[in-house]
């Protein structure tokens, strides 16, 4: 009864629209207090669920993210992937997808590729040519590489949420070939758009100017090699690199690029704040609820329903792909791994898939989820900077959905693509 008021007053309250946060946190209070619980616990479980050391390296990833944006790299960014896949017959759709994998590559963050790319590819795209929604609809999808492409503080999150030791150094070199699986999937449905709609071919800049604009993007990109290899080496830990982006980046900005001043730095601070209180608060209220699922044996009902469902490996994987699926249209991504992971990891490790091999499984899944309604986050920034209806974005992106969801088939049943780069 108990945990039927704890789903059910979620439900309500996210379909009168209350922001997650608050819908997560008042539904576990109305549930302590049900089960004679004082519901300050739930508060108290909110300051527990961000007291983690491994946290601390988000709000760092994001500053370091927001001072990217502001130095202009994504901008650098462009012109690199102008002048790789600008030839090509719908070139300017490549261009934006190996922006926003590169961009990924150095800020881990969805939202924010989906607004630095977007706002500079959809209108170039538009003005040549191209359909708005296309547009929208490939900014959209490439965004969601960032969440997969090291680093990725929602793996951070996953790791922390996991309750057992997973190496973050592990989970952001797992995903560098699902990543790069996933654009090149994205590059192929752009072709083939590109190819039925007409799109044309863009101009090769000349070998010299594509070595001068990768020059340029060059100590931007070398954040997230730093990031990985210093990692891996031992050299720091995930929070400390964090760090060390942090003063990288400014560095870069200050003095090689020259981009950052007052203005920008302040604008970086005030954006960054922004976000990390917003994702720190629905961390802190999912460890709430999350803390209650366990306390009522949600996961071992959970497990149990799943495993006494089938016994085969493969349909137990495809029902938790399903779950993941549904779960990311309702639900924003960091509550939903601060939620699920202890539900689905234990499920997933007895049928033999490796902790690590699953944060990325979960990572690209719970990605899918941001970019599809009702509550797509990505999605929905995306459609606000390119000035189309949600609506008429999800009409034409079926073939996008369709390759990814490919892409996150390939890449569960065959771990390989996760776990050939992991020491």
């Amino acid at each position: 009864m108990a945990l039927t008021l704890l789903l059910l007053s979620l439900l309500v309250l996210l379909a009168i629209r209350v922001p997650v946060a608050f819908a997560l946190l008042i539904s576990a209070m109305v549930t302590f207090a049900f089960i004679g619980l004082n519901p300050l616990v739930a508060v108290q479980r909110l300051s527990a669920g961000i007291d983690v050391f491994t946290l601390m390296a988000i709000p760092f990833f994001i500053f370091a993210g927001d001072l990217m944006t502001q130095t202009g790299i994504a901008a650098r960014l462009i012109k690199v992937a102008e002048g790789l896949f600008g030839r090509v017959r719908g070139g300017l759709g490549h261009v934006n997808i190996g922006a926003s994998m590169m961009f990924g590559a150095v800020s881990g963050s969805a939202v924010a590729s989906v607004s630095a790319i977007g706002s500079t590819m959809i209108p170039i795209m538009e003005e040549k040519g191209y359909d708005r929604n296309f547009s929208v609809n490939v900014t959209c999808s490439a965004a969601i590489l960032g969440l997969i492409i090291p680093p990725s503080h929602n793996m951070i999150i996953y790791a922390a949420a996991s309750g057992i030791s997973i190496s973050i150094g592990d989970l952001f070199v797992a995903g560098i070939l699902p990543g790069v699986l996933c654009g090149l999937a994205l590059m192929g449905v752009v072709s083939l758009i590109a190819r039925k709609k007409g799109y044309s071919r863009g101009v090769f800049p000349g070998f010299r100017a594509l070595f001068y604009s990768a020059l340029t993007a060059l100590p931007g990109l070398m954040t997230a090699v730093i990031i990985v290899v210093g990692i891996l080496g031992g050299v720091f830990t995930p929070t400390e690199s964090s760090a060390i982006a942090i003063v990288y980046t400014l560095l870069i900005g200050i003095f090689f690029y020259r981009t950052l001043g007052i203005k920008e730095f302040k604008a970086a601070v005030v954006n960054s704040a922004k976000t990390t209180s917003m994702i720190m608060l629905i961390i802190g209220a999912a460890a709430a609820f999350g803390w209650l699922l366990a306390l009522l044996e949600a996961p071992l009902m959970m497990s149990n329903l799943i495993l006494g469902a089938t016994s085969s490996p493969f349909l137990i994987l495809l029902l938790v792909l399903i779950s993941l699926l549904l779960l990311g249209t309702f639900m924003d991504m960091a509550p939903l791994i601060i939620i699920v992971t202890p539900i689905f990891l234990p499920v997933v490790q007895t049928i033999g898939v490796a902790p690590v091999h699953f944060g990325v499984i979960m990572m690209l899944a719970l990605g899918i989820g941001t970019i599809t309604p009702p509550v797509g986050t990505v999605l929905f920034v995306g459609s606000a900077v390119g000035k189309i209806r949600m609506e008429e974005t999800v009409k034409t992106m079926w073939p996008f959905y369709l390759a990814l969801i490919v892409c996150l088939l390939l890449i569960t049943y065959i771990p390989q693509i996760s776990l050939l780069l992991v020491g």
